[in-house]
């Protein structure tokens, strides 16, 4: 029997609030139709998910390092604001050796000056940003084609 192939969404701050926050820059969405879409998307490409958010830097650092010892294909990560300041979140990116795909609701280059720089996308593979939920589906997509450019290399 094959193993199932798993991957880890991890979320940051205020995601939670999503269809409350700033619906005007966020939509109407809500983060349970964000998590059902990710287990939909996840599904259709063959993926089990697991979906973590938090809002605390320390959940989400030791989340990832618990990620190390976990059977995870792939990660995708929307630090959020963290994003813009967390070198922490970043070293805890380095270590993980599966894809990493950091995902952005916004476009965080068409916003405030402050969201422009993120210090956590050097850490991964890719990058996302302003595509919505779809965002996480395109993260899927690009975490397989990293894998099977893995498996070809071998």
């Amino acid at each position: 029997m094959a193993m199932a192939k798993t991957l880890l969404i991890v979320n940051g701050p205020n995601l939670n609030m999503l269809g409350r926050r700033e619906p005007s820059i966020y939509g109407s969405e809500t983060y349970d139709d964000l998590q059902m879409f990710c287990r939909s998307e996840a599904q259709k490409r063959g993926y089990l998910v697991e979906i973590f958010q938090s809002n605390s830097e320390g959940e989400i650092i030791t989340r990832l390092n618990r990620a190390m010892t976990g059977n995870y294909v792939g990660v995708i990560i929307n630090p959020a604001a963290y994003t813009h300041y967390s070198y922490a979140i970043y070293d805890a990116l380095l270590m993980l050796s599966v894809p990493k795909i950091e995902v952005h609701l916004t476009n965080i280059y068409n916003r405030e000056s402050f969201r422009i720089n993120s210090v956590t996308a050097p850490a991964c593979d890719r990058q996302i940003s302003g595509r919505g939920f779809n965002g996480y589906a395109e993260a899927m997509d690009l975490i397989t084609m990293f894998l099977e450019e893995r498996e070809r290399g071998r």
